[in-house]
């Protein structure tokens, strides 16, 4: 058991370490205050080879895989979520594609995205379906325009989608059984390319953090689909799954990198900070929060990292759930915790726009709920506890 990275690990780690200090970091409060989407972020990302992490080197990726994308996610999440969600819309609709996409989905979608010509989307959700992903009713009707050759008619609204504006395709799941059917056979995962007729954006979200990167409706308006478009097989529910799985650890690289920057920043601020004759750092009660936050960290990304490597040899299916939601959960609940600290340690300047600790504060809050809520992942590991997937005999 060896818990050094790798040489090539390593070596992505410092480098984008550096890029999140020079570029990423001054620019952080200027996207939340704007909300306008940083393109200079964006190509400074293309320019380290950064969107191509989780992609095979067949397909124009580095094959870093979801280690090296979490790895990358963290250190650019200690300064700004909004750009860490840029590097995690790299896989999140890729996903599905390559879990069960075939070899002509890969090569027509797949490299635009390491190469930073294409930007995707993942419609999941929908106004009355979030957690309760069966309750989707987007549908998929047969085209029998095209007759025997298998096309689909797409209807319907997705909700809350992460970067919807920017997106040049998206990965969109409908129903292509009854509407009103809760068998998961009846939900099929599509490819729906933003340039198609019917295909629009529709109301942008109005959020309390995690600006930048918008985040809204996409309407389907009787979309046509061609049969090449379904990814794997028609009744595709597994698929959701298995793709959500697999982006545990990247979700939870969100939330690690926001606690660590929360931390360090409130940890330099009372070393500073002369009060009572000393500083407040002198102060064991302040020592003592400090270095529980500490033991957090790290255990976080004991799990987090763990997660990811489970995930890149392809340990994303039921048996593993409880795994890779325990680093979701711990994580994103650690950074509430670790941001919460951070404020209470600046006390009344914590609360104020002067400092980044209010930011990271109100961007928090979203980690715990994107992706599965902290609720859904409790219920995931309860779970697999009771099926004995984990166990401890």
């Amino acid at each position: 058991m060896d818990f050094d990275l790798s040489p090539e690990l390593a070596a992505l780690q410092e480098s984008v370490r550096r890029l999140a200090r020079d570029k990423v970091k001054p620019r952080a409060r200027e996207i939340d205050t704007t909300g306008e989407y940083p393109a200079d972020i964006f190509e400074a990302f293309r320019d380290a080879d950064l969107l191509g992490l989780c992609l095979p080197t067949e397909l124009g990726g580095s094959g870093a895989g979801i280690l090296g994308l979490t790895i990358a996610i963290e250190e650019v999440a200690k300064y700004s979520n909004s750009a860490a969600l840029m590097l995690l819309l790299t896989r999140l609709p890729a996903g599905p594609i390559l879990i069960a996409g075939n070899d002509d989905q890969k090569q027509r979608y797949l490299p635009g995205i390491a190469r930073g010509e294409l930007r995707a989307g993942f419609g999941l959700s929908e106004p009355q379906a979030g957690s309760d992903v069966a309750g989707i009713r987007t549908k998929a009707v047969p085209d029998s325009a095209v007759g025997s050759e298998g096309g689909w008619i797409l209807t319907g609204t997705k909700c809350w989608m992460s970067g919807v504006r920017e997106a040049d395709w998206y990965t969109v799941f409908a129903k292509t059984g009854d509407p009103a059917s809760r068998a998961h056979d009846s939900i099929t995962a599509f490819i729906v390319e933003r340039s198609w007729e019917g295909v629009s954006v529709g109301r942008t979200d109005h959020k309390m953090g995690v600006r930048g990167v918008d985040t809204g409706e996409l309407i389907l308006d009787g979309v046509r689909v061609p049969a090449e478009n379904v990814i794997g097989e028609v009744g595709g529910f597994r698929l959701a799954m298995l793709g959500l799985n697999a982006m545990r650890p990247i979700v939870a690289a969100r939330g690690i990198g926001l606690a660590e920057g929360a931390l360090m920043y409130a940890t330099e601020y009372v070393k500073g900070r002369e009060a009572f004759g000393g500083t407040i750092s002198d102060f064991q009660g302040i020592q003592w929060e400090i270095a529980k936050m500490a033991v957090d960290i790290e255990a976080a990304r004991l799990l987090t990292y763990r997660s990811a490597w489970m995930a890149d040899q392809g340990k994303f299916t039921k048996e593993y759930v409880p795994f890779l939601s325990m680093a979701k959960y711990f994580a994103t609940e650690l950074a509430v915790r670790a941001s919460g600290l951070a404020v209470q340690l600046l006390g009344a300047a914590g609360y104020m726009e002067d400092h980044p600790t209010e930011l990271w504060y109100r961007d928090a809050r979203q980690l715990t709920i994107v992706e599965g809520t902290s609720q859904v992942q409790l219920g995931l590991i309860a779970r697999g506890v009771l099926a004995h997937d984990l166990w401890w005999d």
